[in-house]
Order: C-alpha cells, then sequence, then structure tokens
C-alpha cells in the first residue's frame, strides 16, 4: 500500500510541474499575479496541494469516499476551461461543500 502512495505521488508530482511549465502562457497572465507568483517555485505547489486533497484528518491517504478529490477534479475543468481563478475556486468549493453536506 505504501508503494501505492508513493508511485502515485511521484506522478502526480511530476504531472503538476509538467503542465505548469509546458501549457502556462504567462504573457495574458496579471502583472500582480505575476509578480506574488514569481516568489513561489513551481515545486511547492504539489507540496500544499497533496496534503490537503489526499491526506484525511488520520493522517492516511485517503482514496475512497474523498469528496475532495471530485471537487478538485470539477475545479481543475472549471480551470481549464474558464481560465478564471475565482470562478475556479468557488466551482471547487461549492462542489465540495456540496457533496459533504447533501
Amino acid at each position: 500500500m505504501i508503494w501505492y502512495g508513493i508511485i502515485i505521488s511521484g506522478i502526480l508530482n511530476f504531472l503538476t510541474k509538467f503542465l505548469s511549465l509546458s501549457f502556462f502562457d504567462t504573457t495574458e497572465m496579471n502583472p500582480k499575479i505575476k509578480k506574488i507568483l514569481s516568489y513561489v517555485p513551481s515545486a511547492i505547489f504539489p507540496a500544499i496541494i497533496f496534503p490537503g486533497i489526499f491526506i484525511g484528518s488520520s493522517g492516511t491517504l485517503e482514496f475512497e469516499n474523498n469528496p475532495r478529490i471530485l471537487a478538485s477534479i470539477i475545479a481543475l475543468i472549471v480551470g481549464i476551461f474558464s481560465r478564471n481563478i475565482i470562478a475556479t475556486i468557488l466551482s471547487g468549493l461549492i462542489t465540495y461543500w456540496y457533496l459533504i453536506f447533501v
């Protein structure tokens, strides 16, 4: 089970770095956001995002019955199509709240 976690986290880490470096167009970015993101290397984002989505309150990996995974997938799809940070955040939050409260 530990090897699955190591392999999955390695694949996710590679994909987040690869996608952020290959498909991200910085010419269309807001200058204020561009300045803020210049201080944060792309390697930090997986370290921030992975635990929040995949690690539960008990400190173990949770893949089954985890509403955060579906909410992050919905937010990713909305972010790709809308290219709007507010829409991405709101779609992820609304999906997560809907899944845990309804």
